[in-house]
C-alpha cells in the first residue's frame, strides 16, 4: 500500500514506460483493405475517405508491392462492380475472369507471399445493394449461402488464401467450408464476419463500392434483417460460436471502437484468432477532425488502434495501416 507502493515509479520516463508496455502495435497486426475497379491507370480518391483510393489492376499491383516493402503483408480485397454486370442472381460472382478473380491473381503475381483475403458478399454484385438474393421483398437465406459457397470456391481457384464472408446469412460458414473441402481447397481459410452489426459507420465504404441498399418499394432499405442489432451483446457470442463450429478459422467483430466490449467478450470465450474491422466511418471521422485541427491525427490513430488490440484483436483491418507504418517510423 501507499507509500510503499507508488505506481508512478513505472511511469517515470519513456524508457520505463516502453519497457513494461502491455500492448505493442506493429505492421504485423494489420490487414489492409483495398478497393479495386475496372480500367487502367485509375487511382481515384474516395471523397468520403480522404487519402484512400479505388485502384485499377495496374495500380493494385503497384500498391501491393509498396505494402510489401512497408512490412504490410496481408490484404483484404473488395471490388466495385460495373452496373451492367449487376443482377439479382449472382451470375458475375463466379466468373473466372471477373474483377475479383483477376485482382487476386494480380496481387499474387506481384507478391507471391502476400496473404490475400477476399470479400465474400453479394451486395457489390446486386442491383438492390443487398447481401443476398431478393425475392418478394425478402432476403433469401439458403439460396444466398449456396451462391456464397460458389463464390468462395471461385476465389480459392484464383489463389485466395482466405475467404471472408461478410454477409451474415445463417449457416453460410458450413456451406462454404463443405464446398471448399469438396473441391480440394482444404487449406483455404475462412475469416468470418461473425459479429457484424447493422451500423451507421459504413457509409463511406458504401460510397466506395456503390453498394448501398436501393430505395425502392418492397425492398428493405437497410440490412437489419441479417446484420446484428447494435443493442445486443450476448447474441454476438452465440453467432461467433456457431461460426467456429461450422469451420471458421478467424472470427471478426465489425465495427471496431464502439464494440470493444464485444471484442473482449468474444476473446474471452473463443480459442481462435479474433479480427476487428476499424471501418470507413471511423476512418473518415478521424480524418475530418484532423483536417479541422480539432485532434492530433497521429496520436488519435495510435490510441484507437492500441485500444482495439488491447481489447483482444489479433488482426486489425484498418485504412490507417500505412499511416501506422509512417508513425512508427
Amino acid at each position: 500500500m501507499f507509500p510503499l507502493i507508488r505506481n508512478r515509479r513505472l511511469r517515470k520516463n519513456e524508457v520505463i514506460r516502453s519497457l513494461i508496455r502491455e500492448t505493442i502495435i506493429s505492421p504485423n497486426d494489420f490487414l489492409v483493405p483495398l478497393f479495386v475497379v475496372e480500367g487502367k491507370g485509375i487511382k481515384e480518391e474516395i471523397a468520403s475517405m480522404p487519402n484512400y483510393y479505388r485502384l485499377s489492376l495496374d495500380n493494385l499491383e503497384k500498391e501491393a508491392k509498396e505494402l510489401w516493402k512497408m512490412g504490410l503483408r496481408s490484404v483484404l480485397l473488395f471490388v466495385k462492380v460495373p452496373d451492367n454486370l449487376k443482377d439479382n442472381k449472382g451470375k458475375e460472382v463466379v466468373n473466372p475472369k471477373g474483377l475479383m478473380q483477376r485482382a487476386i491473381k494480380t496481387v499474387k503475381n506481384a507478391c507471391p507471399g502476400m496473404v490475400v483475403m477476399t470479400d465474400v458478399a453479394f451486395d457489390p454484385y446486386s442491383i438492390y445493394g443487398h447481401d443476398g438474393i431478393v425475392e418478394n421483398g425478402q432476403i433469401l437465406n439458403d439460396e444466398t449461402t449456396e451462391l456464397l459457397a460458389e463464390m468462395s470456391v471461385s476465389h480459392a481457384e484464383a489463389g485466395a488464401d482466405f475467404v471472408a464472408p461478410s454477409d451474415m446469412m445463417d449457416g453460410r460458414i458450413m456451406t462454404i467450408r463443405e464446398a471448399l473441402e469438396d473441391e480440394g481447397f482444404i487449406d483455404t481459410g475462412i475469416m468470418s464476419y461473425s459479429a457484424k452489426y447493422a451500423s451507421a459507420f459504413y457509409g463511406p465504404f458504401r460510397d466506395a463500392l456503390d453498394s448501398a441498399p436501393v430505395d425502392q418499394d418492397n425492398i428493405p432499405k437497410d440490412k437489419k434483417t441479417y446484420q446484428m442489432d447494435y443493442s445486443n451483446r450476448f447474441e454476438a457470442i452465440r453467432e461467433t460460436n456457431m461460426d467456429i463450429d461450422e469451420g471458421a478459422d478467424i472470427v471478426m467483430v465489425k465495427p471496431g471502437l464502439c464494440y470493444l466490449d464485444i471484442v473482449r467478450e468474444i476473446k474471452n470465450e473463443v480459442d481462435v484468432p479474433v479480427a476487428v474491422y476499424q471501418v470507413s466511418g471511423e476512418y473518415a471521422m478521424v480524418k475530418a477532425a484532423a483536417e479541422k485541427g480539432w485532434v492530433d491525427h497521429d496520436a488519435v490513430v495510435m490510441e484507437q488502434l492500441t485500444a482495439i488490440k488491447r481489447a483482444g484483436a489479433s488482426v486489425i483491418a484498418s485504412y490507417f495501416a500505412k499511416d501506422v507504418v509512417r508513425i512508427l517510423g
